[in-house]
């Protein structure tokens, strides 16, 4: 294992330092805790919190700051984070109008999230579940993947305007019901403390619907060109129940972490060119590493399909580690 690391112990402390002491205008930790918060809390909105294991860097720390995430909770790598982190989240980032908990479908966070609000003192704690990845036919067991971005940025930018608990948790579910995601992988990833790939795929194998850390996916084939390989993701996003057809959409193709922008930028063009020929609008797109699993090599897609409020939301102004725009 070559890793830019010193003891595997200290991975996740010594990342969390680092993040901010490189943005100390956008980000804290909570003193004492694995937590991140927003530099400048505004009072009086809505608070959103996220978290989940390490690893998936920029997720979810990377997205706190205006318009986006109050808190974020860093688990170990690959880990839930524990209730007692959750809740100092809570009581850190509550503002006055209650909390939203965006939480991705993995038993683990689902559990100790729920425990955490169950916890919280006087504050109002709502809580949604990303489950945008196709990969899985049981919708009740879909994993929350990169698609939760989605949610962080237009619940994100409804709580910034000022809307109710009860608004801001309404446009995270209808976010939810319109995101569908697909992902594969070309390497596996290394957890530190393991020392080696978590699975084992041939140099001519890849992984198709692979989870956001190392989960089998539904087949393993033959490694094929990028093209074939979006028209595989595709397939299985634009066959699920989500009608994209007449509509318009976000795109996020997202890396794993070791995966070349070059490589993602070429599969984008793929996504962009088979979306125009089934006449589905692209009214915006991100590329780059947003929700990551370490190295491993791969790439999801994922699509939100658009109304007016969520397009709006979208373009609103935002200004994190990971994502601004004015």
């Amino acid at each position: 294992m070559k890793k830019f690391i010193n003891a595997v112990e200290d991975v996740e402390n010594e990342m969390l330092e680092g993040m901010c002491d490189a943005y100390p205008d956008k980000v804290e930790r909570l003193e004492g805790t694995d937590v991140i918060v927003r530099k400048q809390k505004k009072e009086g909105k809505v608070a959103i919190i996220s978290g989940g294991g390490s690893g998936h860097e920029p997720s979810h720390a990377g997205f706190v700051g205006k318009g986006m995430l109050d808190a974020a909770v860093p688990g170990a790598i690959y880990t839930s984070p524990a209730p007692d982190q959750i809740l100092e989240a809570i009581n850190a980032a509550d503002a006055g109008k209650g909390v939203l908990m965006v939480v991705k479908n993995y038993s683990g966070d689902v559990m100790n999230f729920e425990m955490a609000a169950d916890m919280a003192d006087d504050i109002e704690v709502e809580e949604v579940i990303t489950n945008d990845d196709v990969a899985v036919d049981n919708k009740e067991d879909r994993r929350g993947v990169a698609g939760t971005i989605f949610v962080h940025k237009i619940a994100g930018a409804k709580a910034e305007a000022g809307a109710s608990l009860a608004e801001v948790k309404a446009v995270a579910e209808k976010v939810i019901a319109n995101t569908r995601t697909m992902g594969a992988a070309l390497k596996p990833s290394t957890i530190p403390a393991a020392g080696k790939p978590g699975f084992e795929l041939a140099d001519d194998e890849m992984e198709i619907g692979i989870g956001i850390h190392g989960e089998p996916g539904i087949s393993r084939e033959p490694l094929k060109p990028a093209n074939d390989i979006v028209d595989e993701l595709l397939s299985h996003i634009l066959g699920d129940d989500v009608d994209y057809s007449g509509s318009e959409v976000a795109v996020m193709v997202n890396g794993s972490g070791a995966t070349p922008l070059m490589e993602l930028y070429l599969m984008n063009k793929r996504v962009h060119d088979v979306l125009t020929e089934k006449g589905i609008k692209v009214a915006k797109t991100f590329v780059g590493n947003i929700m990551t699993s370490i190295d491993m090599a791969g790439a999801s897609i994922s699509l939100l399909k658009l109304d007016d409020e969520m397009k709006e939301l979208l373009n609103a102004p935002a200004d994190t580690i990971a994502f601004t725009q004015d």
